[in-house]
């Protein structure tokens, strides 16, 4: 049996019938509380970020398990653009944009305007711009702002509404789609 461990502390599982709590724990796919959806089990996502000008396309769920590389990698890629500070990114958001690609037929790899975001750096924006949210799911690594080369923005946004997967902010005056793993909701 292959077991992938992951680095995220605070995770228990249940494992032969008895619950442990690693400080390395197992991370499964997650439940989907809408209905069981279909994914395949190995997963993978191309992103750039338009903050760093650096890239990654990487296997992020190998075998049904996510790999913790790879999410250590995501983490880095998706990081504060102001101050560097990294923040797992949660794999429910990794899972709706791996969906929202295959479900547009993407062929290229997202653009990332703004990934994780400090509280820090999310309280300077705010003063800037009242339209960002003061408990922006950005901190907690739950957001992601995107677009996705060849695939127009409207069109993106319909799908990632049809998807009832979380939040979707549409913004095409400012070239972006905000998708996030909170409530399901729309703007």
């Amino acid at each position: 049996m292959k077991i992938r461990l992951i680095k995220r502390a605070g995770i228990g599982v249940f494992l032969a019938g008895s619950f442990l709590s690693l400080p390395a724990a197992l991370l499964p796919l997650p439940a989907d509380s809408a209905g069981p959806r279909i994914l395949s089990a190995d997963r993978r996502l191309a992103l750039y970020s338009l903050n760093s000008r650096k890239s990654i396309d990487v296997e992020y769920c190998q075998a049904g398990y996510y790999d913790p590389e790879a999410l250590s990698a995501i983490d880095h890629l998706l990081r504060d653009p102001i101050n560097g500070d990294v923040r797992g990114i949660d794999p429910k958001l990794l899972d709706l944009l791996y969906e929202l690609h295959e479900k547009v037929g993407g062929k290229a790899p997202f653009t990332v305007l703004c990934g994780y975001r400090s509280p820090r750096t999310n309280a300077s924006l705010r003063e800037f711009n009242k339209a960002v949210a003061e408990q922006s799911l950005h901190m907690q690594g739950k957001a992601v702002d995107i677009r996705l080369p060849g695939v127009p923005l409207a069109a993106l946004r319909t799908a990632a509404l049809e998807l009832k997967s979380g939040g979707v902010g549409y913004y095409p005056r400012s070239g972006f789609l905000h998708v996030d793993v909170g409530p399901v909701r729309s703007w």
